[in-house]
């Protein structure tokens, strides 16, 4: 089983060092004989997923535990080597599901990046000290900076299209276009040349920011790096730890502190159930930055995020998520209103933003969602996004028993999602004054106020809820899942695109079929003959 749990001290691929200034330095240095599996080599800073753990890792604890740290340099520990990639081995000995979901989460990690450069104004340089490739080139392309080595040898490069017959499948072009704005040409050069661009021309391409000779090369970088540092607000108070989760698994079931998912493999299904809050939220700030990452709101999310990871990578054949939610409504609501009084506080702010990425990850999932609104959930505020993230909803509609959902000011757009907007404003694509108004109405909505309201999917009674569930559940069951995967994708992202709705939406999807083709992984391929005397061979028709 894969697992997401690791720390600064458990780390094998990076190390983590905070230093003076604000400046902090993660230096990669891939073991080359520790990869995931046993069965490659991760050789000149290649990269697998477990090292994409490790970073995922390092820079979520970077904005929490190191808030005063604004500028992050990103370098390697391997003389003339900055990073090759994602290992070309590994993709070619992986399953096509693996493939993706691996592209996927390399994807989440850069865009975390660029969240925290955006949001937690912690600025990322790449300090690129040679071969820069692939996967290499676009961890570059997620940095604030890129800053090459002009030695008339180290070059930039994204050879997957010539050398694998595969795309640069962490947004390397999308980035390369939309971010950078190389113009489109000069990318269509770019991208087909297998030993990349050097020196000057990638500095006048735009394809990095600055170039600099090996024996000014770091003093270089950390002048840079003091640049970035000094722009940044220094007023953020001591981080605080993120500990190990708590967690408890039994046979197919998984439980953390307030939340537990439940695996049903007859019917292919995942319960997923949040617990609301024990107790009303504090009041004062200094009480929830002395409670830290016991804060009910961090630590739900953070467990709701392992969760979905989890599901990802180890249960594949699990094709629908059941969102679940037990506790007091209204201490939902009073914790989401002192979050939002709050949000001017760094520790609030982090707290949010991780939110945020947590139901973004829900959005990407490649899993159908259903949301259970049944008597004692508590789908309120930050939680009723949960279920406005559902493919579908259902709630109990009961005369006698209370069953309702709640908006707080968190459903304010506080958690945007790939599109930019609120998970309320891209419901109501089509009648944005319903968005205020219901932001407006009274709480709580019962079940009839809820589907007027358009909150939810389908309202039903206590003599239907039971079987409707049940025949939802077992129709969705026997559909094709890739057909699923793709009609969820195109409904979910409705509204303006985006550099992650691309990402997310166009890239992934491409890459998705582009590795199901014989020109890539078939018996012949070129992903499949990577490193081999062999020469593909193509199919040559376009479709």
């Amino acid at each position: 089983m894969i697992t997401f749990e690791t720390s600064p001290e458990k780390y094998r691929h990076w190390r983590l060092e905070t230093g003076k200034e604000g400046i902090a330095f993660l230096t990669m240095d891939v073991q080359e004989d520790a990869p995931l599996k046993p069965d490659y080599k991760l050789k000149l800073n290649s990269y697998d997923l477990g090292v994409d753990i490790e970073l995922a890792d390092a820079i979520q604890r970077l904005r929490f535990e190191h808030p005063d740290i604004r500028a992050i340099v990103l370098r390697s520990a391997k003389n003339n080597i900055f990073c090759a990639g994602a290992n070309i081995f590994m993709l070619g000995t992986s399953d096509h599901g693996f493939k993706v979901n691996f592209c996927k989460f390399t994807n989440e990690t850069r865009l975390a990046m660029e969240d925290a450069s955006m949001f937690s104004g912690q600025r990322y340089i790449a300090a690129c000290n040679g071969t820069t490739a692939g996967g290499g080139y676009e961890l570059a392309l997620a940095c604030d900076e890129i800053v090459l080595v002009d030695d008339g040898n180290s070059a930039v490069s994204l050879p997957e299209t010539p050398l694998l017959a595969v795309l640069p499948g962490t947004g390397g072009l999308t980035r390369l276009v939309d971010k950078r704005k190389v113009r489109r040409d000069r990318a269509d050069v770019f991208c087909t040349l297998a030993e990349g661009i050097k020196g000057r021309r990638a500095l006048e391409w735009g394809l990095v920011d600055a170039v600099i000779p090996r024996s000014k090369f770091e003093a270089g970088v950390l002048q840079r790096a003091q640049a970035w540092a000094a722009k940044e607000d220094k007023s953020k108070g001591p981080g605080i730890k993120l500990p190990p989760l708590a967690m408890k698994i039994s046979g197919d079931v998984i439980d953390y502190e307030d939340v537990t998912l439940a695996i049903d493999r007859s019917l292919r299904t995942a319960t997923l159930t949040i617990r609301g809050p024990n107790e009303s939220p504090p009041e004062e700030l200094k009480t929830i930055h002395r409670i830290g990452a016991d804060f009910w709101p961090l630590r739900v999310f953070r467990e709701i995020d392992h969760a979905l990871l989890h599901l990802r990578f180890n249960e594949p054949e699990i094709g629908l998520i059941l969102l679940k939610s037990m506790g007091d409504l209204q201490r939902v609501c009073k914790t989401d209103t002192v979050l939002s009084r709050f949000s001017h506080d760094w520790l609030v702010n982090e707290i949010l933003l991780s939110i945020k990425r947590t139901l973004k990850r829900l959005d990407w999932t490649a899993r159908t969602i259903f949301a259970l609104i049944e008597p004692g959930s508590c789908f309120a505020g930050s939680l009723l996004e949960l279920a406005l993230a559902a493919d579908r909803s259902y709630m109990l509609n009961s005369e006698e028993r209370d069953v309702s959902v709640a908006v707080t000011p968190l459903n304010q757009g506080y958690f945007p999602m790939s599109n930019g907007l609120s998970r309320l404003q891209s419901r109501f694509l089509g009648d944005p004054q319903r968005t205020a108004d219901i932001l407006a109405a009274g709480n709580p909505f019962s079940a009839g106020a809820a589907e007027r309201a358009g909150l939810i999917t389908f309202a039903v009674d206590e003599i239907d809820y039971e079987d409707d569930v049940r025949v939802a559940i077992e129709e969705r069951a026997s559909l094709s899942p890739d057909a699923l995967t793709g009609m969820e994708a195109n409904l979910r992202f409705a509204g303006p695109e985006t550099i992650e709705t691309k990402i997310f939406g166009r890239l992934s999807a491409w890459q998705n079929w582009i590795f199901t083709r014989s020109n890539a992984t078939g018996k012949c391929g070129a992903l499949t003959l990577y490193g081999k005397p062999e020469r593909p061979i193509f199919d040559w028709k376009r479709t």
